[in-house]
């Protein structure tokens, strides 16, 4: 491959993601509500400033400010005829950063759910999710990104309809789903059914896996439920620092930086290549993950009993996959990476 994210995974035999968005953004100012993207052209320093903190923390990959980057989620901030103009934007600034890095790293343009339920269930056609998936691509592309990176999915649908936008930018990317319901996607998807999935596409991801979800052990347990399935293409782990709180009138999540030292560790003995944070994810966190990853030695693949004596109980007793986890339900209100 000639991209520049397989070429530095033939060098490797890890890769360490960034963490959040949102956090680090409430962090600097960012109000409930407010359209992140819109800052890429209000306020590009504290950008800036997010990217460069995930990069002098040891990324070698950080998503750029385009979460809710596409028409449909920007039509909610009267910004739906922007998406080419602020992915563009978020892009550059990465591109900027990670130009100056004096290492190799990888600008990942981050393309999030839609906020629309697709057909059957929904009102939302193939057509329609791909033109705005493409959309939001051709910004990011325009910007410099080096690949793409869908993220937060939950139906196997909008995934799809990511996968073939994404041919039509002519871009590599990959994609992650996020299991937060029992083991499963809030529409009901499990790991194995995933890997199934992707198996299928006609244009193949460099990586695939899991971010979100409920906390650091529920999203090992997924990634081990696609390392059970026989997945073949390198997989990504991006799970939560912890479980949120509301604390002091704010959401904080309590994972603490040993804590995910530890996850990141055991993510990649469970067979994830790219491993990074979501919610809450600091450079605090970052760092201590960089430096567990260089020094800790590579070893078994860990059982379920050592994820959660190490990092804490599971959310459920079942990942999904024995049939035990909730059916598909319907899909309500609008996700916020944070």
């Amino acid at each position: 491959m000639s991209d520049a994210l397989s070429r530095l995974l033939e060098t490797r035999d890890w890769l360490l993601a960034d963490g959040a968005t949102g956090t680090n953004l409430f962090n600097m100012g960012l109000m409930s509500g407010d359209a992140p993207e819109l800052w890429n052209e209000e306020h590009p320093d504290r950008i800036r400033t997010l990217y460069r903190g995930a990069v002098e923390a040891g990324s070698d990959l950080f998503l750029t400010n385009t979460f809710g980057g596409n028409a449909s989620r920007l039509k909610l901030h009267g910004a739906e005829g922007r998406v080419l103009e602020l992915n563009r934007i978020a892009a550059e600034i990465g591109r900027e950063v990670a130009d100056t890095a004096g290492r190799p790293v990888i600008v990942a343009g981050s393309v999030g759910p839609t906020g629309e339920i697709m057909e059957p269930m929904g009102s939302l056609t193939h057509a329609r999710a791909v033109e705005m998936f493409h959309e939001q691509a051709e910004g990011l592309k325009a910007g410099g990104a080096d690949v793409l990176w869908v993220e937060t999915i939950s139906a196997s649908e909008e995934y799809r309809a990511a996968a073939e936008a994404f041919a039509l930018a002519d871009m590599s990317w990959c994609g992650t789903m996020s299991f937060d319901t029992s083991g499963r996607t809030m529409m009901g998807v499990t790991s194995a059914d995933m890997v199934k999935m992707v198996r299928k596409l006609p244009n193949q991801p460099i990586g695939y896996g899991a971010n979100c979800g409920v906390g650091a052990s529920d999203l090992l347990r997924t990634v081990l439920g696609f390392a059970a399935a026989g997945a073949e293409l390198p997989l990504i782990a991006k799970g939560n620092a912890g479980i949120p709180k509301y604390q002091d009138g704010a959401i904080v999540y309590d994972g603490t930086p040993p804590l995910m030292a530890d996850y990141a560790v055991l993510a990649r003995d469970a067979g994830a290549t790219i491993i990074g944070g979501c919610c809450g994810t600091m450079p605090e966190h970052l760092r201590a993950m960089r430096k567990a990853l260089e020094e800790t030695p590579r070893g078994d693949r860990p059982t379920l009993e050592a994820i959660a004596a190490r990092l804490g109980a599971f959310s459920s007793t079942s990942d999904g996959t024995d049939d035990a986890g909730p059916a598909a339900r319907e899909r309500t209100g609008r996700r916020r990476r944070n």
